[in-house]
C-alpha cells in the first residue's frame, strides 16, 4: 500500500494476524497453500532484488504462510525463506544507518520503514524458533548422531542459526529506537526477539565448546536489548526461571551477566539477579533441588568472573548459604561455598583502597608518623593500622577470623571491638571530614562483620561436607573432593580433616572418584613451586614430609597409591635422612618412608644404598630411635617380592648379610629394654627377615637364643646386686621385678611372632618355591621328552583337562606342609617348643603373673602358637576362652577376640561349639570389647566362615548401644546381612522379641513367623510383637497370614497392648481395594467381639472365630525337628584352597 495507511503490531499468538484487528492494523490477507508456496518463494525473490528490503512489506504473507504450514512444507521451503528473512534483515540494517540520521525523514516514510523492521525481524524469530525445534526433536531421535537421517539442512543448522544471530546483532546495534514515536519501542517487539533467543539457550548442547560462536551472538544480542530497550527486570526474571529448569545454564548465564556487566556496563543485572535468588523462600528452594545447585553453581561462577560486582551483595549471598546450607542437596552447599574462594583476591583490594590516605594531608601525616620515635608511634597507631593488620592477616589466613572478637549483629561486641581499637587521633580539620572518616571506618568494620560471618558459615560446612565424601553418588564425591582442596588452598579452619579423609578413596572402585582424589592430592602435595628443579624438589619434599608426619599405616598405604613414582626427588630424600640436611626426627621417618614408596616402582632406590639405611638406621644408635629403625625396615620391605610378583627364582639375602646382623642385634639388645617402640620394631623386623633371609628359621633360632640369654643374664645380675647390697629397700626390689616382668613380656612377644611368620613362610614363601620348581621340572620334562613323547601325552590329556595331575601334586605339597607344622615346628628339639609351657603358665595363673604387658604379652604370644596346628589349638582352646571369659583387662579381652577370629577361619571346626562364647563379649561392660566382638564377628559371618544362627539377635541389641560408632557397626552388619538372599527373614522372629525395629520392611513370611512367635513369648513380648506386625507394610498377602494364624494371638487379645495394634492393621488395609475393604471389616468386627467377650467374660463359642472366619493353620507350634540341639560342623576348607589365597 503505497500510502502506507496502516501499522503492522507484533502479535501474542501468530494466529492473531489473520484476525480482523483494530484501526489501520495490518492483518494476513491471503494464506498461501503449501502447494503453492516455492512460486510464491520465487516471486519474494525476485522483489527482494528488484525493491531491496522493503519488499518485505508486500510479500509478509508469503512467509507468514509458511510459518502457518510449518509442519507441512518442506525443510528446503524453511530453509529458502530463512536466507530471504536474513537477507531482509540485513538490508535493512545497511539502509537503515543513514536514514536514522536523517532530518528529513518524513511521518509516511517512518511508518515504512518501522512496519518493514518489525515484520521482518517477527518472522526472522519465529521462523528461527521453530527450526530449533525441528532440530532438538531430530537430535532425540537420531540420538545426537549427524548424518543423512538428520537431513542436510538440519546439519547446517549451526551455521545457519549464526547467521540469523548476526544480523540480529547488526541490526539492533543501530539506534533504531528512533523510528519509534516517542522512542518509544513495544514490549511485545521487545519479547519477541528475547523468546528466539531463549528458546536457543535451551539448548542442551548451548554450553558446549562447539557452540560457542550461538553461545556469544546470543549474550551479545540480549546485552543490546537490555542496555537499549528496557529488558533489565526481564532478563533478571528469565535468568532465575532458565536456571530452575535448566541446570546447565550456570556457566552460561554467569558468562552473560558478567559480559553485561562489564562490556555493556549494566551493572545493576548482578544485583537483580541475585535479589531474585534471594526472595525464594526456604519451601520453594526445598522442591527444586536441581534449582539450588544451578543457583549456587552460578554464584560461585559470577564471584570467579567478576568479585569485584559480588562484593555488595555479600549480605545475600550469606543468607543463601546461612539459611539453605543444611537443608540442600549437598552439591549446591559446596557450590555456594565455593564462591568465597574468588572473591577473596578482591575482598583484600577493597580493604586496601578503603585504607589508602586520600588527601594530600593525610599523606603528609602519614608520613610524619613514620619519621618519628618508636614510642611515639606506638602511643598514636591509629585504627587504620589495625584494619591494614587485619587485611595482612587476611592475606595469610584468609578463613581464619578468630582474631576479631565480635560476631554479627551484637552491640557489646561491637563496643569490645571499638575498646580494643587504638583511639582515633584527633584532627583539627571541619567536623565533616572527621563524620567522613568515621562512615568510612564503620563501614570497614561492618564489611569485616561479613566476612566472618560469611567464613564462619563456610567453617560450619565443612563437617557437612565431609560425610558426604563417602555417598553413593558420584558426582557429589567429586564435587566434595574438589570443596575440600578448595578450602584447604584458602587455609580454612579445620579443612585438612577432609583432606584426611578423603584419602581412602584411592581404593574405590569407581575409577572417577579415584581420579579424583589422586589428581586432588597431586594438586595439593605433588605441584612444587620453584625456578629450578633443585628448589622444586626441596618444595616436593617439604610438602611430602608434611603429609607423613604422624600418619597411620593405613594413610602410608593409601599414599603409596599416589606417590609411587617421586623418583624426582631420591635424592634430597637421602640427603634428609642422612643428615646432611639438618631436620628433624619426624621428618627423617618421613624421608625414609618417602623412599620405600619410591622403592616400590624402582628396587634400586634402595637395594643400591642398604649400607647407607643400616648404618643411619640400624647402627650403633638404634636403641636410641627405634621409630626411626622401624620405618626403615619398612622401607626395605619395599625391596623383597612380596611387594611386587615375580615368576622367577626368589629374592633373598644370605644370612651373613650385614642387614640381618644390625636387625638381630637391635631385637635382641631391645629385649632388655624398657622401650614402648621396640616392640612395633620387632614385629617389622622379623617379618622383614621371613621375606628376605635366606633361611630365616635359622636366623630367627639364634635370634631367641641370644634374647634368651641376654634376659638370664640381667635377671641373675639382679640377683647378685641384691644378695650383696644385704639391705635392699622394697621399692628398689619391686622396680626390678617390674623391669623383668617387661622384659619377659618383650621375649614372649617376640616368640610368638616368630612362630606366626615360621607358619606364613612355610605356607606362602615355601609353598610357592615348590609349586614353581614343579613347574620348572615339568618345562624341562615336556622338552626333553620331544616328539617322541607326543603319545604319552596325548594319552594323559583327559587327566591333563580334568586337573588330577596338579591337584595331586599339589595336595602332596600341602600335605607336606600340614606334617611340618603338625611334627616339627614344636617338637623338643625345636626352640619353640621350649617357650609354650611358659606361655600356658603364665596365661593360666593371672593371680601370680598380674603385670598388664606380661600378661597381654603371653595371650598373644599364645594364641599365635596356636595358629601352628589343630593339636595345639584343640590343647590350649579352653584356656584361650577362659582368658577371653575372665581375664580383668579390657585390652586382653580385645587380643583374644581377635584372635579367636583369625583361628576360627584357620580351623573352623575346632572352633564352631564355641561360637556362643564369642557372642557373649558383645554385652561385654567395656565399650573397646564390645566394638572389638562386632567388628569380627561382622566379618566372620559375611565372609560365611560362621552360619548365621539365632545368636545374631545379641548384635541387635548393639542397635541401642550408648556409644554411636557401635551402633553404627552394628547397622552396617545388617545391611550386609540383608543383601545375603532371606537371612533377615530368617533371623527377624528372634530379633524382633529383643529390639522392635519399625524402619525394616516385611514380607508376609515375617508375619506368618512373628505369629508364631506368641506362642513362646512372654506378656512383655506379645505386645512388642503386636506393634511389631502393626508396623509392618501389610499386603493382600499379609493379612490373609494374620488371617490364618489366629489361633495364635487369638487369646491374647485381652491384652490392649495387642488388641489396639492389631485393630490399626485393619484401618490401614481398607482402603486398598473393595475386597480387602470387606475382608478388614469382618475381621476388625471378630476383634472387636472376641477382644470385648475377653475382656468382659462373656462366653462366646470359639468355634464362632475359628470355622467360620479362619481356616485353622496346619501346625501352629514349632515341631521338635525344626529346633536344631547339635551344631552340624562346618566343612574344612580345602589346604589347597588356602594356600591359594
Amino acid at each position: 500500500d503505497s500510502g502506507m495507511s496502516w501499522d503492522f503490531f507484533v502479535p501474542v499468538c501468530v494466529g492473531d494476524l489473520v484476525k480482523t484487528g483494530g484501526i489501520n492494523q495490518y492483518v494476513v490477507q491471503d494464506v498461501v497453500s503449501a502447494k503453492q508456496l516455492p512460486s510464491c518463494l520465487n516471486k519474494f525473490k525476485a522483489a527482494l532484488r528488484s525493491q531491496g528490503p522493503l519488499c518485505i512489506l508486500e510479500h509478509f504473507d508469503t512467509g507468514y504462510s509458511v510459518l502457518q504450514h510449518c509442519k507441512a512444507v518442506d525443510l528446503a521451503v524453511k530453509e529458502d525463506t530463512l536466507e530471504l528473512l536474513v537477507q531482509v534483515v540485513s538490508g535493512l540494517s545497511v539502509s537503515l544507518p543513514s536514514i536514522l540520521v536523517s532530518t528529513s525523514l518524513s511521518a509516511a516514510e517512518r511508518k515504512e520503514k518501522l512496519n518493514a523492521v518489525k515484520m521482518s525481524v517477527f518472522l526472522l524469530c519465529k521462523l528461527t524458533e521453530n527450526l530449533e525445534s525441528d532440530s532438538y526433536r531430530q537430535n532425540i531421535v537420531t540420538g545426537g548422531k549427524k548424518g543423512k537421517a538428520c537431513g542436510e539442512g538440519l546439519v547446517q543448522w549451526d551455521s545457519e542459526r549464526e547467521q540469523v544471530l548476526q544480523a540480529l546483532v547488526q541490526l539492533f546495534q543501530l539506534d533504531i529506537r528512533s523510528l519509534w514515536s516517542l522512542s518509544l519501542v513495544e514490549e511485545e517487539f521487545i519479547s519477541c526477539v528475547t523468546c528466539c533467543c531463549y528458546k536457543l539457550l535451551e539448548n542442551p548442547t548451548i554450553s558446549h565448546v562447539k557452540s560457542k560462536p550461538t553461545r556469544d551472538c546470543v549474550i551479545h544480542l540480549l546485552g543490546l536489548l537490555i542496555k537499549k530497550y528496557n529488558h533489565l527486570l526481564g532478563a533478571g526474571v528469565k535468568v532465575i526461571q532458565m536456571l530452575q529448569h535448566f541446570e546447565q545454564l550456570s556457566s552460561v548465564f554467569a558468562q552473560a551477566v558478567s559480559v553485561w556487566s562489564t562490556e555493556y556496563g549494566v551493572r545493576a543485572i548482578i544485583g537483580e539477579v541475585i535479589r531474585e535468588i534471594g526472595q525464594k523462600s526456604s519451601e520453594e528452594l526445598a522442591r527444586e533441588g536441581s534449582g539450588v545447585k544451578a543457583f549456587a553453581s552460578f554464584l560461585s561462577e559470577v564471584s570467579a568472573l567478576v568479585p569485584e560486582l559480588m562484593i555488595p551483595n555479600i549480605i545475600i549471598t550469606i543468607e543463601f548459604i546461612l539459611f539453605f546450607s543444611l537443608s540442600l542437596p549437598a552439591v549446591a552447599v559446596i557450590k555456594a561455598s565455593e564462591l568465597w574462594a574468588a572473591m577473596v583476591p578482591e575482598l583484600l583490594v577493597t580493604v586496601r583502597k578503603e585504607l589508602e590516605p586520600t588527601s594530600e594531608e593525610e599523606k603528609e601525616q602519614q608520613e610524619d608518623e613514620e619519621g618519628g620515635e618508636v614510642e611515639e608511634e606506638k602511643e598514636a597507631e591509629d585504627d587504620r593500622a589495625t584494619a591494614v593488620k587485619i587485611a595482612q592477616y587476611l592475606r595469610v589466613n584468609k578463613y581464619s577470623v578468630q582474631y576479631l572478637t565480635f560476631s554479627s549483629g551484637s552491640d557489646d561486641d561491637t563496643s569490645e571491638l571499638n575498646h580494643n581499637l587504638p583511639p582515633t587521633p584527633q584532627k583539627e580539620p571541619e567536623k565533616e571530614g572527621e563524620d567522613g572518616e568515621l562512615k568510612k571506618q564503620e563501614m570497614l568494620v561492618q564489611y569485616l562483620k561479613d566476612t566472618e560471618t560469611f567464613a564462619l558459615q563456610v567453617e560450619r560446612a565443612i563437617s557437612v561436607i565431609n560425610t558426604m565424601l563417602y555417598w553413593k553418588t558420584t558426582s557429589v564425591v567429586q564435587e566434595a573432593v574438589q570443596f575440600c582442596v578448595t578450602v584447604c588452598e584458602f587455609s580454612v579452619a579445620n579443612s585438612i580433616s577432609g583432606v584426611r579423609k578423603m584419602l581412602p578413596l584411592v581404593w574405590s572402585t569407581d575409577a572417577a572418584i579415584k581420579d579424583a582424589v589422586i589428581h586432588a592430592y597431586r594438586r595439593l602435595y605433588l605441584n612444587p613451586q620453584g625456578d629450578t628443579i633443585r628448589t622444586k624438589a626441596q618444595t616436593l619434599v617439604d610438602s611430602l614430609s608434611e603429609l607423613m608426619v604422624d600418619a597411620s599405616l593405613g594413610t602410608i598405604q593409601c599414599l603409596e597409591e599416589i606417590v609411587s613414582d617421586s623418583s624426582t626427588v631420591v635424592q634430597v630424600l637421602w640427603e634428609r635422612f642422612t643428615g646432611k640436611r639438618e631436620t628433624s626426627s619426624l621428618y627423617k621417618r618421613a624421608a625414609v618412608l618417602l623412599l620405600g614408596m619410591a622403592a616400590r616402582a624402582e628396587r634400586e632406590v634402595v637395594l643400591s644404598n642398604l649400607d647407607t639405611l643400616c648404618s643411619v638406621a640400624l647402627g650403633e644408635k638404634v636403641t636410641e630411635d627405634f621409630l626411626l629403625a622401624r620405618d626403615a625396615v619398612i622401607t626395605i620391605c619395599n625391596i623383597t617380592d612380596h611387594v611386587r610378583q615375580s615368576k622367577g627364582a626368589p629374592f633373598r639375602l644370605p644370612q651373613d648379610h650385614q642387614l640381618f646382623t644390625c636387625l638381630t642385634q637391635a631385637v635382641a639388645e631391645g629385649v632388655v629394654m624398657e622401650d614402648p617402640y621396640w616392640q612395633s620394631f620387632m614385629e617389622q623386623a622379623v617379618r622383614l627377615i621371613y621375606f628376605l633371609a635366606e633361611s630365616p628359621d635359622q636366623l630367627c633360632s639364634r635370634l631367641l637364643q641370644r634374647s634368651a640369654r641376654l634376659l638370664l643374664d640381667q635377671i641373675a645380675e639382679g640377683g647378685e646386686v641384691n644378695k650383696d647390697a644385704g639391705q635392699m629397700q622394697d621399692g628398689s626390689q619391686e622396680s626390678n621385678e617390674q623391669l623383668n616382668c617387661v622384659c619377659l613380656a618383650q621375649l614372649l612377644a617376640a616368640c610368638g611372632c616368630v612362630a606366626f611368620w615360621q607358619v606364613s613362610h612355610l605356607e606362602r614363601s615355601v609353598s610357592a618355591e615348590l609349586r614353581r620348581r614343579r613347574g620348572e621340572t615339568e618345562e624341562r620334562e615336556e622338552k626333553e621328552k620331544g616328539p617322541a613323547g607326543k603319545q604319552t601325552a596325548n594319552e594323559s590329556t583327559m587327566e591333563e583337562e580334568l586337573g588330577l595331575i596338579g591337584a595331586s601334586a599339589e595336595d602332596t605339597e600341602a600335605e607336606l606342609i600340614r606334617n611340618i607344622c603338625e611334627t616339627e615346628l614344636l617338637a623338643e628339639e625345636n626352640l619353640l617348643s621350649a617357650f609354650l609351657p611358659l606361655l600356658v603358665r603364665v596365661c593360666g595363673s593371672p593371680g601370680r603373673y598380674s603385670h598388664p604387658q606380661l600378661t597381654t604379652a603371653a595371650c598373644l604370644a599364645l594364641s599365635q602358637y596356636m595358629m601352628i596346628s589343630p593339636s595345639v589349638c584343640e590343647e590350649n582352646i579352653r584356656l584361650m576362652f577362659t582368658v577371653l571369659e575372665r581375664s580383668t583387662l579390657p585390652v586382653v579381652r580385645a587380643n583374644a577376640i581377635i584372635a579367636l577370629g583369625d583361628l576360627t577361619v584357620r580351623f573352623p571346626n575346632i572352633l564352631e561349639p564355641w561360637t556362643q562364647n564369642l557372642y557373649a563379649r558383645l554385652s561385654d561392660e567395656v565399650p573397646s570389647v564390645r566394638q572389638t566382638a562386632v567388628t569380627v564377628l561382622t566379618q566372620l559371618v559375611l565372609k560365611d566362615v560362621l552360619k548365621v544362627k539365632g545368636q545374631v539377635s545379641e548384635v541387635a541389641v548393639l542397635l541401642i548401644d550408648p556409644d554411636s560408632h557401635i551402633n553404627s557397626l552394628a547397622l552396617n552388619f545388617f545391611n550386609e546381612l540383608a543383601t545375603k538372599d532371606n537371612a533377615i527373614y530368617n533371623l527377624l522372629p528372634d530379633i524382633i522379641s529383643r529390639l522392635s525395629d519399625p524402619e525394616r520392611g516385611m514380607n508376609a513370611q515375617l508375619c506368618t513367623m512373628s505369629c508364631f512367635r506368641f506362642l513362646t513369648a512372654s506378656t512383655r513380648q506379645w505386645c512388642d510383637l503386636a506393634v511389631s506386625l502393626s508396623l509392618l507394610s501389610m499386603c493382600e498377602r499379609g493379612f490373609k497370614r494374620l488371617q490364618e494364624c489366629w489361633e495364635c494371638y487369638s487369646d491374647k487379645l485381652t491384652e490392649p497392648g495387642v488388641y489396639q495394634p492389631l485393630l490399626s492393621i485393619t484401618a490401614k488395609l481398607r482402603h486398598l481395594n473393595l475386597f480387602l475393604n470387606i475382608s478388614c471389616a469382618g475381621f476388625s468386627a471378630v476383634l472387636i467381639v472376641h477382644g470385648c467377650s475377653q475382656t468382659s467374660s462373656l462366653l462366646v463359642p470359639l468355634h464362632y472365630v475359628s470355622i467360620s472366619f479362619f481356616p485353622p493353620p496346619s501346625d501352629a507350634v514349632m515341631a521338635e525337628s525344626e529346633t536344631p540341639k547339635v551344631t552340624t560342623p562346618i566343612a574344612r576348607t580345602s589346604r589347597r584352597a588356602r594356600l591359594r589365597n
